[in-house]
This record gives C-alpha cells, sequence and structure tokens, in this order.
C-alpha cells in the first residue's frame, strides 16, 4: 500500500468531499484486501493482485477522480454479479459506480462489490467462494 503521505500528495489538489469519498473508498479496499497492491495509476489509485498478476490480470479496482464525482470501476465488472443495478459503462469488461456524494453513497452495496471482485478470477470468469463457504 501506499503511504498516506504519497496518498494525501496525489489528493492535494482534489476537492475536500471527493477527498472524503476516496479516503473512505481506500480503507474499505484496505479492509476487504488487505493483501491487495495499491499504485497511482491512470490518474487514480488502482489495486490488485500482485500474486496473481498485473493491473489488469489481477485488478480488483481503481478510484478515478472525476470533476464532480468518484469513479468505482472494475476492471472485469462485466463478469460481476450487480443485483442492485450499480454497475454502468458498455465497455466489453469494465464497469464502474458514479459516486458523487458521500452521504449518498450505497457504502456496503459498494463493500460488497470490492469484495466479490477481490475474489474473481478472470482465467475461469468465476468469483471464489469467500473463505469458509461454498457457491452454489
Amino acid at each position: 500500500m501506499l503511504t498516506l503521505h504519497e496518498v494525501e500528495t496525489f489528493l492535494q489538489d482534489t476537492p475536500s468531499p471527493l477527498q472524503e469519498i476516496v479516503l473512505e473508498l481506500r480503507n474499505m479496499i484496505m479492509h476487504v484486501a488487505p493483501d491487495a497492491e495499491e499504485v497511482i495509476r491512470w490518474g487514480g489509485l488502482s489495486y490488485f493482485h500482485i500474486d496473481r498478476g498485473g493491473l489488469v490480470s489481477a485488478g480488483i479496482c481503481q478510484v478515478g477522480i472525476h470533476e464532480d464525482h468518484v469513479r468505482l470501476a472494475f476492471i472485469h465488472g462485466a463478469y460481476l454479479p450487480d443485483p442492485k443495478h450499480l454497475l454502468e459503462g458498455d465497455r466489453k469488461a469494465k464497469r464502474y459506480v458514479r459516486i458523487h456524494s458521500y452521504d449518498q453513497a450505497p457504502w456496503e452495496d459498494l463493500e460488497e462489490l470490492i469484495r466479490v471482485s477481490a475474489r474473481f478470477d478472470p482465467r475461469s470468469l468465476q468469483v471464489s467462494p469467500a473463505p469458509g463457504k461454498t457457491i452454489k
């Protein structure tokens, strides 16, 4: 993971309301996938499993900062279960959620998307079961 100083430096020109969203997402990702590698790429924060591959093949999610929102993107989002229909996008596989407000963000649903993405295997296009659980 990047140091807090590196993240704060990266966010220094970002409006405070968007910084709050980014930092909450970062905390959530660190909680859900403590083994994730965190890097600054493509104008945002990217998270992936370094032991499974690179930013794309082992990607968990990306946190992008836009003018009026934060975008939580999933490189393999088209393959993730999305029962709340939060994911947008029409690319082959990438999907994202726009977060305009900290107070109105669906935090529990976002955490579940991150959790599922962290267990997704792009080679099999399957989500691995959570530890101690089986997929039915």
